[in-house]
């Protein structure tokens, strides 16, 4: 739920949480900052009833004959000009810094929210990825917002007691018809910004999608499809949709708003006419001064447009909440109890791995993924998963690297179920390489050690996995070797030509594939190596080679191999056949090719499409 209340845009109990956070959050990141921005909010609230009264002052002054109370008027007016100069000045510079240090401070608490979150369900979410959408927005804008929205409250609130007064002495009467001015357009702002929440929320998905399309035009990756298929006006097309469809939304409610600030100006107007009015022609009657006319004046200015400040400002704050407790949500995570465990830390892998009876599905909606899985990686042997597209083999990696917790059933590690490990511990014993492995814009070199950043990226080390995967000629023949950019989207400055031209480099998509396997082996002592079709992007002689190396690589290790290559995976010792969530055969290949059921059936479908296109005599890879 949203912490802005469905009936009205005042802040719920929970949308003032979000406010005081932000104010905590704000006096944390930069107390000084928020000191002197009380301080000037203050100020603020002082200096126009100061200069009214110092007015007042100065006109029956010089009307009365007394120069001393002229003088003093002087001195007032004198002050708060030099003050109103002074808050210009140092609000702006304060409020500069307070926004540098809160954005540092909230990109920091939101980019380590999301990177703890534990599994892949909020990541794979779209709802999830709405609220993030508009937590990473607030994240820049609503801790300063609400802070300043506050300190606007405060002023107002400053000027309304100073000027409510005046009218007051003046008369009580006219002081109550203002102030009852202001009831209608205190309702009408709260229903206008309790709109303007349930129309950001409407609106985001149609941002975001609109945000996808616009990117897609600056995505190296999309590049060659968008112009070789000609996509660039369907794209435009479906993003001009979005925007419009966001807009219209946005139009209806400017128009809404348009009418009632429209009626609300013209109420207001009146009934500060009519005050205006009645005290000129007290005034024309002898009952009072120039300097009480002036100060009516200023009153009914202030005040009127005060009550509408705090009114604004209360509403705004509804509104921000809202938008910053998205951000709190998503940072939740940082600030809840840590989840205990049963296992702190986890000694290495001495069995095995068991899955029993796994079912699993992605949403209570959705069909069966896995549908009582019964498996076994024995420590020290070399394990292959094969089946068709669909049939649970990348949901089975999901949950083994603790990604997303299983609907039924358990896995094991040594016997402990691996709900009762910490994640973070159980990712520290195991290494994969994915099919959609990830190719960073950083250099060669970081390409590398992110597969083990605890070692600090030993440039030995990292030429040692490269030489494996093949890419250490390669990776040195860059312009600047292993510290060469892998991209032309980024410049660090330095990898540029003499006429300032970016000289970074793009890897093919095997290049690529070398660069992930060689993170994936990066750091030998893992427990258990995870490879997700590991191949799928070389050429016939590359993959070879690979595979001779992972055949090496996997003698004597605890490894999971999963391809649709089957001639890859035959040295496998356990080959376990999975269809539609369901293991179906399990065995060596020699074994299941004697058993000539779905995995000889698919072996030697996959070998005669070989068969018919290889020369006469030539060796299957």
């Amino acid at each position: 739920m949203d912490p802005v209340s469905p009936r009205g845009a005042l802040p719920s109990v929970r949308g003032a949480r979000a406010v005081a956070q932000a104010v905590v959050l704000c006096a944390g990141a930069a107390p000084f900052a928020a000191g002197v921005s009380i301080a000037v909010m203050v100020l603020m609230g002082i200096v126009p009833v100061g200069v009214a009264w110092s007015t007042k002052l100065v006109l029956d002054g010089l009307g009365g004959g007394s120069p001393a109370q002229a003088r003093l008027g002087i001195v007032g007016l004198v002050a708060m000009g030099v003050a109103t100069a002074l808050v210009s000045h140092v609000r702006r510079y304060f409020e500069q810094e307070l926004t540098r240090r809160v954005t540092l401070r909230t990109q920091v608490d939101l980019f380590t929210a999301v990177s703890a979150y534990d599994g892949l369900e909020e990541i794979e979410d779209s709802r999830f990825h709405d609220k993030l959408t508009i937590a990473r927005e607030a994240s820049r804008f609503a801790p300063i917002q609400i802070m300043s929205s506050l300190l606007s409250l405060a002023a107002s609130a400053i000027t309304l007691v100073g000027f409510g007064y005046t009218l007051l002495r003046l008369n009580g009467w006219l002081a109550a018809l203002v102030l009852l001015s202001a009831l209608p357009t205190f309702y009408a702002q709260l229903r206008l910004t309790r709109r303007r929440t349930e129309m950001i929320v409407r609106t985001t998905p149609h941002w975001r999608r609109q945000a996808f399309y616009s990117d897609l035009l600056l995505d190296p990756r999309a590049a060659k499809e968008v112009r070789l298929f000609g996509l660039g006006s369907f794209f435009r097309a479906r993003m001009v949709r979005e925007i419009r469809a966001g807009q219209a939304d946005e139009r209806t409610q400017d128009r809404y708003a348009f009418r009632v600030d429209l009626a609300l100006s013209t109420l207001t107007s009146v009934v500060a006419g009519a005050a205006l009015i009645y005290f000129v022609n007290r005034i024309a009657a002898g009952h009072g001064t120039a300097g009480d006319l002036v100060i009516l004046i200023a009153a009914l200015a202030s005040v009127q447009a005060s009550l509408i400040a705090v009114v604004m400002d209360v509403a705004t704050m509804g509104q921000l909440a809202m938008s910053f407790g998205h951000y709190l949500d998503v940072t939740r995570v940082n600030r809840a109890t840590p989840k205990q465990y049963r296992v702190a830390a986890l000694p290495p892998l001495a069995a095995g791995i068991e899955f029993r009876d796994v079912w699993f599905r992605y949403a209570p909606t959705h069909d069966w993924i896995l549908r009582g899985v019964n498996l076994e990686i024995p420590r020290g042997s070399s394990v292959a998963l094969v089946g068709g597209n669909g049939a649970g083999k990348s949901t089975i990696v999901k949950l083994l690297c603790g990604f997303y917790p299983v609907s039924r059933g358990t896995i094991r590690w040594d016997g402990i179920d691996i709900s009762d490990i910490p994640p973070a511990e159980l990712r520290q014993r195991i290494r994969a390489t994915f099919q959609d492995f990830m190719t960073y814009e950083f250099s060669a070199a970081d390409n590398l050690a992110v597969g083990d950043i605890a070692a600090g990226g030993e440039r030995r080390s990292l030429e040692a996995a490269a030489a494996w995967a093949g890419m250490a000629d390669t990776l040195a023949a860059l312009p600047k070797g292993y510290d060469t950019l892998l991209s032309r989207t980024f410049s660090d400055g330095t990898d540029l030509t003499t006429d300032g031209a970016e000289v970074g480099v793009l890897l093919s998509g095997g290049q690529w594939q070398r660069l992930a396997l060689a993170r994936a082996v990066l750091r030998r002592s893992v427990d258990l190596l995870i490879l997700d079709e590991p191949s799928s992007g070389l050429d016939v002689r590359a993959e070879h080679e690979i595979h001779r190396r992972l055949v090496d690589l996997r003698q004597g290790r605890t490894s999971l191999l999963i391809s649709h290559r089957l001639n890859t995976v035959r040295d496998a010792d356990i080959i376990v056949v999975l269809e539609s969530g369901v293991v179906v055969e399990r065995g060596d290949h020699d074994g299941l090719m004697a058993a000539d059921g779905t995995y000889a059936a698919m072996f030697r479908l996959q070998a005669a499409g070989f068969a018919e296109t290889a020369p006469a005599g030539a060796d299957m890879p």
